[in-house]
């Protein structure tokens, strides 16, 4: 027998070795293992300006606050359109330098939401400087911090003609009439936040959610019923961020929806080809994408009927059909 309570040779040599052996089963195994996955066929690769994003992101420490991974249970599915896979992360695995490994942008906390998607939530350049330059411009509530080093606030006079100006708010600035103007940092980080969207499965490759047991696939809910659509959670969820909880929107950045002509005009077809669309208001607003791909027919009309009849607004309630007919003609005005 090894007797290891007397021979504390052998005890050293065999702690040693088991250590040894579940290192390399636990850790060196599966790193070589993750080594060997390729890019998706239609995965696009970094520009430089991502990737200078990217170290970005590393040197900021975002990881520590934001994950960047989808898991496999259908509570995920709010985060991207498919459970996360080693090969998302191909083209960010580079290593940092001879001494140090390639970042970690998995993270594990959630205090901030996972930012897996999050070009495709939130594509608007403007919307993430301003998140940058101070999170609560843009959600009240938030408890990220500010980071201003990224920025210049600079009297008016001195702004040069290639500036990148941020649609700050007067009550933001440290004096009336003072303008933000972005650095190439904040530039290249929001390049980076922008590329961060799932690269879509090739068409005989799924990868699914585990599903949640309150809602059944044919879509009955646990206490009968077909389940319905939540106008307002899906606007808190995709709208508030920009146009607020409030709907009055922000000045010079994002226009109000309380009290808008386009909203509560008797002709909703603007209103949602702007939604289906998107809209780029040049000088006077930021650019808003379109959601056609990200939302159908029943979670536009949801967020239409909630739009028009908050704030005091007065627009009529629209169906599900009615999107559709806007959307086969968008559509084949698109072909």
């Amino acid at each position: 027998m090894l007797d290891f309570h007397k021979n504390h040779k052998n005890l050293v040599v065999t702690a040693l070795t088991v250590f040894a052996g579940l290192s390399i089963i636990i850790a060196v195994l599966p790193a070589f293992q993750m080594q060997d996955f390729e890019p998706l066929p239609n995965q696009p690769g970094m520009t430089p300006n991502e990737s200078a994003g990217l170290n970005i992101y590393v040197a900021e420490n975002c990881a520590a606050c934001h994950t960047q991974q989808v898991r496999n249970i259908e509570m995920d599915n709010v985060w991207g359109e498919r459970p996360s896979i080693p090969s998302d992360y191909y083209y960010s695995k580079k290593r940092l330098g001879f001494l140090r490994q390639s970042p970690s942008l998995l993270g594990s906390e959630r205090t901030g939401p996972d930012l897996t998607s999050v070009g495709k939530r939130q594509p608007g350049k403007e919307w993430h400087l301003l998140h940058l330059y101070n999170p609560r411009i843009v959600v009240k509530e938030s408890v990220m911090p500010s980071y201003p080093w990224l920025f210049e606030e600079l009297d008016s006079t001195s702004v040069r003609e290639n500036d990148v100006l941020v649609p700050v708010p007067e009550k933001f600035l440290s004096k009336k009439g003072n303008k933000v103007v972005a650095s190439q940092e904040a530039i290249q980080l929001v390049s980076y936040l922008q590329a961060l969207k799932q690269t879509p499965m090739p068409d005989a490759s799924t990868v699914g959610f585990i599903p949640s047991s309150k809602i059944s696939e044919d879509g009955e809910s646990e206490t009968g019923g077909k389940a319905t659509v939540n106008g307002e959670n899906l606007y808190m969820q995709v709208c508030a961020a920009c146009h607020q909880q409030d709907g009055q929107g922000l000045k010079g950045a994002f226009p109000p929806l309380a009290g808008s002509d386009v909203v509560n005009d008797p002709d909703y077809d603007l209103m949602v080809k702007i939604i289906l669309q998107g809209y780029d208001a040049r000088s006077e607003y930021g650019q808003m994408p379109g959601f056609a791909e990200q939302l159908d027919d029943a979670e536009i009309a949801a967020i239409v009927n909630h739009e028009r009849t908050s704030w005091d607004n007065e627009g009529e309630v629209i169906t599900e059909d009615d999107v559709k007919r806007i959307r086969d003609f968008v559509m084949q005005l698109n072909q």
